[in-house]
Order: C-alpha cells, then structure tokens, then sequence
C-alpha cells in the first residue's frame, strides 16, 4: 500500500522515531553516527556533539547539525561511507532495514535501534538511556527534571477546563492519525483534549469516522503545502465543529514527530494554545499555522 505522505518524512517521524532499545555500551563510545533527527538533536542538547561524526539529511536541527558529514537518510544509508567513518556506534531508527543493520553489525558495527516511544515518560526515559551512552548522565537528569515539572505544570493549568474533541493528522490517501500507541497522543492529553482516534486500532482512518465524532479542533502535521492542501480538503465539511469554529491548525512536523524532552514541552504548550485559547496566555514559544 502507498501512501502519500503530508509534508516529506513526516510518516517517518511519527511513527518510528525514538526509544533507545538496546541500552547503553559497556564503553562509552567516541564516535558516533546519528541516523535519528530526534537523537541528533538531543546529543547537542547534552553537549556531546564532539563524538558526533555524521548523522541523515533529515537531521537540520540544532543548525549546527546540517554541517556534519551526511550518511544518508533515516532509511537508506551509504554503507561504505559509514565503514568509511569508523563509528564506535551507530544510533538508527526502526525503520532501518534489517539486511542493512546486520551487514554494519558483521562489520563489529554496533548498532542500536530506536522504536516509537508511547508516550512522554517513555520519551524522558530513552533521553537518559542516550546519556549513559554519551556519559551525560547528571546533564540529562537535570535537563528530564525540568522538563518534569514543566510538563506537570501544564496539567495542572488545564485541569478543569472543558475537554475539546481532536484529530490529529499525520498522513493523507489514506487518512493517516494518531492513536493511542503514538506519542501523540500524549501531547492532546496532557494538553486538556480527547483524542477521537484514541482507540483506533491502527492510524488508518476514514473521513466519514471523522464526520461521525465530529471533532473541535483538527490538526495537520506537516512541512510542506501538502498540508495547506488538507486544509482547504476539511473546510469542504461545513457541518464540522472544527470548520464551523475554524479551528483547523497546521503544525511543523519536527516539533511533535521528532521531539527532544525539551521540545516536547515546547509542542505541548502549543497544543494548549490551540486547545485552550480562550484561557491560555501566551508563553512565548512560536503560535501555530492556521
């Protein structure tokens, strides 16, 4: 099945980014390729970019990032150069393909893979898991704690507030969503919503299901006029609360499919301004597309 996807990589991103599966090496290794834009990111958040040798072309945050040597994308990597490198390690997502792991792997390659994580907690505990392997462990803690507390300060800001109904939209022909097992949803949570494809079986979904649970707000996920396009499609359905509201939002895709502990907080403020307009003040961090 194809799918045409809102905005290049953004089905990637939001579903097969983070987690740290295999824990750290016994010897914290020195030279590192990051096949992850989320591990990228939280390396130079832990100031360990120095055993960062090369990461993917996806990887363009911090901006620093893009001037590393490039081994390819999130799937497809050049081996040779990787060999090339002579990394201590290499930190892919689950997208990689598996012939692909084990010929780096036969190499004596170590490679550790990086499932979709569920939820914020999860996403703090791999953030401290990549620690161990850079030796930043106290950085991390300190950085996770924070974060912590921002983030148990947005639930108490929203507690009581009435609960709007949301889709969130990461991909199109099919209609692609966020259930219960992405992440995702832990940002409309925790941000004071109700996921309508919570217990959605897969992220498949249909636009009809849509109309029937006639959801507030809807929120595109995208980085590119793919998502514009998705736009002008729901604000057909004039019978939508969201539409009628005009209450349809676009968001970046790095900053809720590819998050850092720190950038998750970000996001989850956003959702809160999107959810919540009425009561939320604006905490400075950048509004949404609409």
């Amino acid at each position: 099945m194809k799918y045409k996807i809102i905005g290049a990589g953004v089905f990637f991103f939001c579903f097969h980014m983070l987690a740290l599966s295999n824990g750290a090496t016994e010897a914290h290794p020195q030279r590192i390729i990051s096949l992850v834009p989320s591990v990228t990111e939280e390396i130079y958040l832990l100031n360990a970019e120095d055993k960062l040798v090369a990461n993917t072309t996806y990887c363009i945050r911090p901006e620093e990032a893009k001037k590393k040597e490039k081994v390819g994308t999130i799937i497809i990597v050049n081996l040779e150069k990787i060999v090339q490198l002579e990394p201590d390690i290499v930190l892919a997502s689950s997208l990689i393909h598996p012939r692909t792991k084990k010929k780096l792997e036969n190499l004596g390659i170590k490679v550790s893979t990086f499932p979709q994580p569920k939820n914020f907690t999860g996403l703090s505990r791999q953030f401290t898991e990549l620690a161990m392997i850079v030796d930043k462990e106290q950085e991390a803690e300190k950085i996770a704690a924070v974060m912590k507390r921002k983030v148990s300060s947005v639930k108490k800001r929203v507690e009581g507030l009435e609960k709007p109904k949301v889709l969130m939209q990461i991909g199109a022909n099919p209609l692609f969503v966020a259930n219960k097992d992405s992440f995702i949803n832990d940002f409309v949570e925790l941000a004071g919503g109700i996921n309508i494809a919570r217990d959605a079986k897969t992220g498949l979904y249909s636009r009809e299901e849509v109309l029937k649970r006639n959801p507030d707000v809807i929120i595109i996920v995208t980085m590119g006029i793919a998502g514009e396009k998705e736009k002008e499609i729901w604000q057909k359905f004039t019978t939508v609360s969201a539409v009628r509201d005009n209450r349809i939002h676009i968001v970046d895709s790095y900053r809720f499919c590819s998050p850092t502990p720190v950038t998750f907080v970000e996001a989850l403020e956003e959702m809160v301004r999107m959810l919540h307009p009425e009561t939320h003040r604006d905490s400075g961090f950048p509004p949404s597309r609409e």
